[in-house]
């Protein structure tokens, strides 16, 4: 799998992972892209860049899991 069907499946993943909130990617550049969370409000409720490596597999539930930590905080 070719590292853009990779970034492809990880914003589904996310995306599914956090609805209802809205899972927007910023910044899809050089095998890498940033993500942020946003309530129905529109507010940024949590942002991180992933790079390759992190968005397949066990990589990326570690930062589903972190990601709904920091959203229940």
């Amino acid at each position: 799998m070719n590292t853009q069907q990779q970034i492809q499946d990880a914003v589904s993943t996310l995306s599914r992972a956090f609805a209802p909130l809205d899972c927007r990617i910023l910044a899809a550049r050089k095998g890498s892209f940033s993500f942020t969370v946003v309530n129905q409000a529109g507010i940024a409720q949590h942002s991180q860049r992933l790079y390759p490596g992190q968005y397949s597999g066990q990589h990326l539930q570690q930062v589903i899991d972190r990601t709904r930590q920091v959203l229940k905080a």
